[in-house]
């Protein structure tokens, strides 16, 4: 049958079992072997999937991006022998697109489309992050840290907890802001639940307003303001980052980015500029990719993030330039992610049980093969992030990074073993109360 002829030409590395739906069980071996960085070469990795349906099987043949999401969701595909992990791991490594004429057409189409697909204006963004953010409060509290950072955390060990890197991230993104005094006026755009606002206060004595086109994060990001103690100086807004107009000293925008749209990113830096005054300094922390640029996956897409895009650097760098600003200083976080999907993951699983009496099982396999494919986008497929210092002034920032970790060595030193004094915040009654 073809798929058989696209597996035997796909799989060249590690043993793929296949069960097909009438019975009949093949293997497909690849002749290379694995690198591993302790001895040399390692046993190539062998996973295992049961296509239970020959509804699935088509839905592989014709649409393998979008239809493995989908067939697993609905249970019509399965692990077989092994994890969800593994199997995914071992697709990744092979790399689907290389051997599949048909998912080679599907990304070409999907890149002639990305223009129209990310196309965001204000009313389709609300509706966009509304489809992942208003989600059930209490699903986010199950899997994420204690402050609920849902990006990127920073390990500058990798041994560090959950809730170490993600305070350690809050840190090393205010060590790039630069707040050398109290009082400096910060706009948050994408605040999330507010915990890089409020640390932001806490911490730095700024005065900060959080930015959001979620209802639901922005309710509990005023109640975590009004219980800490902070409301007179963090305030949060549901509010569209094009109708901001005031400026400020510094801007940070961590996680939101990826929501803009290729076709608004002149106007996204346009903003921020507009936004900073003459000193101002700006950090945007984003994922993006290594490889160029590319497409958003069409399962992600339909049922995690409508509008969605993790762009290359040049794709992003000449809308800067045409902004008028100055990139003072790039960063690109490799496995810092794919660490932090780990911790989600297992913690997910963890807590499976929970999450699946707020929702159901095809819920559950959804957000399951999101956390793992996402964790290996990072591992296998050339995702990272990137974080952009931006300024106005080509004199505003001292001349070299020097001030970065002087900024962050008394924050480290204060850090410890702990998660800092914002963790647990989130899990007061109030943040927690709402219910659907």
């Amino acid at each position: 049958m073809p798929f058989d002829r696209i597996l035997s030409r796909m799989v060249r590395c590690g043993t793929l079992t296949v069960r097909y739906p009438d019975g009949r069980v093949r293997l497909y071996r690849g002749p290379d072997r694995s690198p591993d960085s302790s001895s040399g070469t390692r046993a190539a990795p062998a996973a295992g999937i049961h296509i239970r349906s020959w509804r699935a099987l088509r839905r592989l043949m014709l649409n393998p991006a979008l239809g493995f999401g989908e067939a697993y969701m609905d249970g019509e595909i399965a692990p077989l022998n092994c994890s969800l992990y593994e199997l995914t791991d071992l697709l990744a490594l092979n790399m689907m697109a290389r051997a599949y004429p048909a998912e080679r057409l599907m990304e070409n189409l999907r890149w002639l489309r990305r223009h129209i697909d990310q196309l965001n204006p204000a009313g389709r963004a609300r509706r966009n992050v509304a489809h992942h953010y208003d989600l059930n409060g209490r699903l986010y509290a199950l899997f994420l840290d204690r402050d609920r950072q849902y990006s990127c955390a920073y390990f500058p060990t990798g041994q560090e907890t959950l809730e170490e890197a993600q305070l350690a991230k809050k840190r090393h993104i205010a060590a790039k802001l630069m707040l050398d005094r109290p009082g400096l006026e910060v706009l948050d755009i994408g605040c999330g639940w507010g915990g890089m606002a409020l640390h932001l206060a806490r911490e730095h004595g700024a005065r900060v307003t959080g930015i959001t086109l979620s209802a639901e994060q922005l309710e509990v990001a005023r109640a975590r303001a009004a219980e800490a103690g902070l409301a007179d100086r963090v305030r949060f807004e549901l509010m569209d980052y094009r109708d901001w107009t005031r400026p400020v000293d510094r801007i940070v925008s961590v996680g939101m980015f990826e929501h803009v749209g290729i076709g608004h990113y002149r106007r996204f830096f346009r903003t921020l500029r507009g936004a900073l005054r003459e000193d101002g300094v700006a950090l945007v922390h984003a994922i993006g990719r290594s490889d160029g640029p590319g497409s958003t996956n069409p399962w992600i897409a339909r049922y995690i993030f409508p509008g969605g895009y993790a762009p290359a650097l040049s794709e992003v760098l000449p809308a800067v330039e045409k902004a008028g600003l100055w990139v003072t200083d790039i960063e690109i976080l490799r496995l810092h992610y794919a660490q932090t999907l780990a911790h989600w993951r297992r913690r997910f699983a963890a807590n499976r049980d929970a999450i699946q009496s707020l929702y159901d099982e095809r819920f559950c396999r959804m957000f399951e093969f999101y956390l793992t494919g996402s964790e290996l986008a990072f591992r296998r497929l050339g995702h990272m992030n990137w974080q952009l210092q931006l300024t106005r002034s080509v004199d505003t920032l001292p001349l070299t990074r020097d001030y970065m970790a002087e900024a962050g060595a008394p924050a480290l030193a204060r850090q410890g073993g702990g998660a800092g004094p914002q963790a647990g915040q989130i899990d007061s009654p109030v943040s927690l109360r709402r219910r659907r």
